[in-house]
């Protein structure tokens, strides 16, 4: 690193985590001497918070970054981000293209930080609810091994983008008003005051959702053991920010929830709230603004002398995509693994 600091580019600027990849890399004092943002043709020159005007890809625009933060999507990261690693940056992406690429990390932060050292110029950043559900799970599987997983997600509508925010609060200003609500656009159905099990898209032939099979491939992937067993349906409720999840983890070994609780405890990133007789647990827009993971309902599966209950509740643009990015380029700062990406291999 020169003595001032690192250049940046964060691709896809404009969208809600890269404002919010902005936002924390000047919060956390991340050590920039040049940030430079890039959105797509129609936001090129526009000004954002801060100063900064946003600029196109360009073979000429690119060169000479030491870290590119991505978060513009498969199609512009599948054709960019090798073009960044290859004129030296170290890539950090948001989306699902390179998570279960065999030479791709995929890495979080609290769980498998080491898996960073592997990397060939380009790093993958969890889809949401994976990210804060493994965050949760990694010191159990640490304590008794994970066999199998069921997973429920409740998962809000700022995953889908700004689009089906806006959406949702039309909808709802229509219906409190006694309005008609327009067609939806964003989802197949009404959201407002409704429920969806259909969190994201069915490929022709698929019975679960790209949604779900990134909760299943993923998370054996995190947590390095792929014999562990997933079942996951994701749903889409009328929440604006924070996606929960309800989940069901069978250990391998006997482990009381008392002990999984003081586990948690003591978990980094983890915030345990598990007093259910004080109305006392994890709520969606109390994490809402958090960077943190937070836990509670911890209780036995009476159905099975391995199983416990959980409830996991997490910030989904924050914890759940900028935050963790940043903290990977802080791990890459932190390990004088940045500036140095001009002598590796580009994946």
């Amino acid at each position: 690193m020169s003595s001032g600091g690192y250049r940046i580019a964060v691709v896809g600027a404009t969208g809600q985590v890269g404002t919010l990849m902005l936002e924390l890399l000047r919060e956390r004092a991340f050590p920039a001497r040049e940030i430079v943002a890039f959105a797509s043709e129609r936001s090129v020159g526009r000004e954002l918070d801060g100063g900064l005007r946003v600029r196109g890809l360009s073979e000429e625009s690119i060169q000479g970054f030491d870290l590119a933060l991505f978060s513009a999507g498969g199609g512009t990261s599948g054709e960019w981000a090798p073009r960044f690693a290859a004129a030296g940056a170290t890539v950090i992406d948001n989306s699902s293209r390179w998570r279960m690429q065999d030479d791709v990390p995929l890495v979080v932060a609290e769980v498998n930080p080491e898996a960073i050292a592997a990397h060939h110029g380009i790093i993958a950043n969890p889809n949401c609810s994976t990210m804060q559900m493994v965050v949760a799970l990694k010191p159990l599987q640490d304590a008794a091994g994970i066999e199998r997983l069921v997973i429920s997600t409740y998962q809000a509508v700022s995953g889908t983008g700004r689009r089906a925010v806006d959406e949702l609060l039309e909808q709802s200003h229509a219906l409190l008003h006694d309005m008609d609500i327009a067609a939806p656009q964003e989802y197949a159905h009404q959201i407002a005051f409704n429920v969806l099990p259909h969190a994201g898209s069915f490929a022709e032939g698929e019975d679960h959702t790209d949604e779900e099979r990134k909760l299943m491939n993923e998370t054996r992937k995190i947590l390095g053991d792929p014999s562990i067993r997933v079942s996951a349906t994701c749903v889409r409720v009328p929440v604006i920010t924070g996606h929960s999840e309800a989940v069901n983890v069978q250990t391998r070994d006997e482990l009381s929830p008392e002990r999984a609780r003081e586990l948690l405890l003591q978990a980094p990133g983890v915030t345990v709230l598990d007093d259910p007789a004080a109305a006392r647990y994890p709520l969606a827009i109390e994490a809402a603004g958090s960077d943190d993971v937070y836990v509670g309902r911890i209780r036995r599966d009476p159905g099975h002398e391995r199983a416990l209950d959980m409830w996991i509740v997490a910030d989904n643009l924050r914890k759940g995509a900028a935050t963790n990015a940043i903290q990977l380029a802080e791990l890459l700062h932190q390990r004088e693994m940045l500036g140095v990406q001009r002598t590796r291999s580009p994946a």
